[in-house]
């Protein structure tokens, strides 16, 4: 069990010595609020606590730090959306190589400059990781610099699984392993680690449904491309598995599987809120996961969680780097889920006192009034009517549709947006 194809449990030990005083054993937090909602013991694996904000630097620097002497002077390229970038770019500075990394247009403004802060050279085009990839191939061809992919080698799955091995340190009796999935790199270190030191756990992999290769990839046996990809999980937006992580996912862990851009958002707010930490959305899909199953098979009170989860439960939260404009707009998206945000227009009377009329209702519902605007001008409305749009704080949602249901009645027509 220590080994499939090119990754044995020894590599990863061997890479845990390597980056012994480079990285930092991040910490395993255990989550009273989410061991509630599985109905199991849940801790959190703090990957976004890592050097560079996230599990990157494990393997890059695995990998960077066995290149040749002549590999070295060459320099380095790569290809990220952003962890990997940093990962590299801080590897790179720490080993004394130069180092240029291809990002998609789009690429999250604080990754980019993170990037660059560490010494890289970047370079953005496309929008795809793919696309970067094809670029960095091309870069690495042309002028001999090693191409360190970032998930399809077997020194960054090593690498990658070293946060196998601190799991098993830190949570002995683990049972059930919750992983991030993007190329596989992660999740197939992970496992390499946790199937030779302790078989019988549980390991279960997660991707963003629009983002979804490894499902078909399983289906057909063997690597295939994902035909379109819209996700805010940029981390984890990968359209085709590597070669080498796809050989230990499909063969050593039990189930892939997917979360809605909505459970992600969901998950995002509730580990800021509920465990003080800020993770992207790729980060949070673990969580997002858990938190689904708990409302769709909820325990049964027979000492298993949520879709039968045995606990201990260890979720990776596999990073932290998140444009700061992007959290604001997941947290809104995640606070109208969770019923707490509500955005409502409403056509009322052109009239003295309709306004007034429509706030008064919302204060005596206990509904927060964050935004009002109107207008006199919408296609939409008749030339007696005025369109208020209106942005709520709610506190459930059952109050939200209490709030709904309530103005209906006094005779408003409003109309989530």
């Amino acid at each position: 069990m220590g080994s499939v194809g090119a990754v044995t449990v020894e590599d990863v030990r061997a890479a845990q010595r390597l980056l012994d005083g480079v990285i930092r054993p991040t910490p395993l937090e255990f989550s009273r609020a989410l061991s509630d909602r599985v109905g199991a013991e849940v801790h959190l694996k703090c990957e976004n606590l890592q050097r560079a904000g996230s599990f990157k630097i494990r393997g890059a620097y695995t990998r960077m730090s066995r290149l040749s002497d002549a590999e070295k002077e060459a320099g380095v390229v790569a290809a990220s959306a952003g962890n990997h970038a940093q990962g590299v770019a801080l590897a790179a500075s720490i080993l004394g190589i130069r180092s240029k990394v291809y990002m998609p247009l789009g690429a999250p403004m604080p990754k980019l400059l993170a990037t660059q802060g560490y010494g890289a050279t970047v370079e953005q085009l496309g929008t795809t990781i793919d696309e970067c990839l094809a670029a960095a191939q091309i870069f690495a061809d042309e002028t001999g610099a090693v191409l360190v992919h970032p998930f399809d080698h077997p020194d960054i799955v090593a690498g990658q699984g070293t946060c196998g091995l601190e799991i098993l340190e830190q949570c002995p009796d683990v049972r059930t392993v919750v992983v991030e999935l993007g190329g596989g790199g992660l999740l197939a270190g992970i496992t390499v680690a946790l199937r030779a030191l302790k078989p019988d756990v549980r390991v279960i992999g997660v991707q963003a449904e629009t983002a979804a290769a490894y499902p078909l990839s399983l289906a057909a046996g063997h690597p295939v491309s994902v035909p379109k990809m819209a996700t805010m999980a940029d981390g984890i937006a990968v359209g085709r598995p590597g070669a080498v992580p796809f050989a230990i996912i499909k063969d050593l862990v039990d189930s892939v599987e997917t979360v809605s851009e909505d459970a992600m958002a969901r998950a995002l707010l509730f580990v800021l809120e509920r465990a003080k930490l800020v993770v992207e959305p790729a980060g949070a899909a673990s969580v997002a996961w858990l938190l689904e199953e708990a409302k769709r098979h909820p325990a049964a009170g027979d000492g298993r969680g949520a879709a039968g989860l045995e606990g201990p439960v260890v979720a990776v939260l596999s990073g932290g780097n998140i444009d700061p404009l992007l959290m604001l707009r997941v947290i809104r998206n995640g606070l109208a889920v969770a019923g707490r945000y509500l955005r409502l227009q409403v056509h009322v009377p052109d009239r003295p006192g309709s306004l007034s009329g429509l706030l008064m209702d919302c204060a005596a519902l206990d509904a927060n009034v964050l935004e009002v605007a109107h207008s006199r001008t919408s296609t939409s409305i008749t030339v007696d009517e005025v369109e208020i749009r209106l942005e709520l704080e709610t506190k459930s949602q059952q109050h939200a549709d209490h709030v709904i249901a309530t103005l209906r009645g006094h005779g408003f027509r409003p109309q989530v947006e």
